[in-house]
């Protein structure tokens, strides 16, 4: 099984923005996403985007005037989102989530961890220390924002089977086998060569994280915490420090 780095390294990060519906229509998600959550988020603030990928809120927040501190395991992405930002004022890096506070020169006002990201840590021990590092990191008032999936419930029979994006010459599905606190996602890759069809699979291991729990966790780290539907079918908590 791979690594979440090794599975987008060698797998999914080459297909990520056309399975976010390109670039374009990524972005405009994310400006929406963030003028809903954040209608007052003031010019000059300061932004942290844990797994930022392409830079699907990244670009939007430093178009409204943040500085912000792009991080993601995929220099691939990396790449992408620096190309996309061209001059804007986007620090991207390489590096594993609970690294950020090193990359940090001053409290920030935001921190985002969006697009299933939260499930991407190995375990619970793990996403604690993330939200003891995030109120560390935060000033007074300043905000975290998570968006992940809820896998509690464990989808069975063909319900497994996830139909994630196809066109002429491509179709991702992926399939999920559940365990008691962790489901591993199989994603299956069909690309169109000439008139032949190849198949690539790889799979790696998201976490069941509880809403609740989270929410709770947060609370117990001195924020105030409200729960709201997010974007494709995701779970987004808002959280401020007290």
């Amino acid at each position: 099984m791979a690594s979440v780095a090794d599975h987008y390294r060698s797998h999914l990060a080459p297909v990520y923005e056309w399975m976010s519906g390109g670039f374009d229509a990524a972005k405009a998600r994310g400006e929406t996403e963030i003028g809903t959550i954040l209608p007052s988020l003031s010019k000059g603030s300061h932004a942290v985007d844990l797994g930022c990928g392409f830079g699907m809120h990244s670009i939007p927040l430093a178009n409204r005037g943040c500085s912000v501190l792009a991080l993601d395991s995929s220099s691939y992405l990396l790449e992408r989102l620096k190309a996309h930002a061209e001059t804007l004022p986007i620090t991207a890096v390489e590096d594993d989530l609970l690294a950020f506070q090193r990359y940090l020169d001053r409290p920030a006002d935001l921190i985002l961890c969006m697009g299933d990201t939260l499930t991407h840590l190995p375990d619970r021990n793990t996403v604690s220390q993330l939200f003891t590092l995030a109120a560390a990191s935060l000033r007074p008032g300043g905000t975290f924002v998570a968006a992940f999936r809820d896998y509690t419930q464990a989808l069975v029979g063909d319900g497994r089977f996830i139909p994630v994006k196809s066109d002429a010459d491509r179709i991702l599905t992926c399939f999920l086998e559940y365990a008691a606190d962790h489901v591993d996602v199989h994603d299956m890759l069909h690309e169109k060569d000439r008139n032949a069809w190849q198949l690539r699979v790889s799979t790696y291991r998201k976490l069941r994280l509880d809403p609740r729990w989270i929410s709770a966790s947060l609370r117990d780290g001195g924020f105030s915490v409200r729960t709201e539907p997010g974007l494709a079918g995701m779970i987004r908590i808002i959280a401020a420090k007290s």
